[in-house]
């Protein structure tokens, strides 16, 4: 069997978990991770993708047992929102990062999008985590929630299991490069994200006022009601 390549950066950490554990360790940290509990899931993924890479992982199995799991979790998370309502996610939710007004705002952006928020939402640190226990408190209709849920997952899953597999051996030549490029690439997403949000109040600032309403007609008089028509 074929030696895994020397995980770089925060991968190498994760070593040990993967050589003792396998496909043990991805299908249960995507699915802890996928309901809320901070565990790494994610990371694990890209790490157990670059040992299918180099032979030491199936990638096919990898890859089933990532979209069971991601799904499973999802579904947990969903349940916990559904049958558990705001109450438990306001008495726990800050241990996974869920606050109150996070939720509100989540909620409300849900409403707007719906099941393109399930699909992409894989693809967004803390949206992830979230998504299910989000598409349970607004009552999103399970089989709706499942359909955009296992898209998600199969795009997500899919993915990091090829970029990890092709980056096989490799990845010790990749990852600093994609180090060195990563400041680069945030500086821009920032520039980005604050000339919406400039261009979003701008547009507030321009917008017309809306017209006062009409005052109220004035109630007939007593000579009014007197005047024969």
């Amino acid at each position: 069997m074929t030696a895994p390549p020397p995980l770089p950066g925060v991968f190498a950490d994760l070593a040990p978990l993967l050589d003792h554990w396998g496909y043990a360790a991805v299908g249960g940290a995507l699915f802890l991770e996928d309901f809320g509990v901070p565990v790494p899931g994610e990371t694990v993924l890209i790490a157990a993708s670059v040992y299918a890479g180099a032979g030491r992982l199936n990638i096919v199995v990898v890859a089933l047992i990532a979209f069971l799991a991601a799904i499973c979790g999802d579904n947990v998370g969903y349940a916990i929102g559904r049958f558990g309502g705001h109450r438990l996610v306001t008495r726990y939710g800050r241990y996974v990062l869920l606050t109150p007004e996070r939720v509100a705002r989540a909620e409300g952006f849900f409403a707007r999008h719906g099941g393109k928020v399930v699909t992409v939402a894989r693809f967004v640190e803390g949206l992830r985590q979230a998504n299910g226990i989000i598409a349970g408190l607004s009552e999103m209709p399970w089989p709706r929630f499942l359909a955009f849920n296992m898209l998600g997952a199969a795009l997500w899953v899919g993915t990091w299991v090829t970029l990890g597999a092709l980056a096989g051996d490799h990845i010790g030549t990749l990852y600093p490069a994609v180090q060195r490029y990563e400041l680069y690439v945030l500086a821009a997403a920032a520039v980005v994200l604050a000339a919406l949000v400039a261009r979003h109040l701008r547009r507030r600032r321009t917008a017309p006022a809306s017209p006062p309403p009409p005052p109220p007609a004035p109630a007939p008089t007593r000579d009014d009601q007197d005047t024969p028509a």
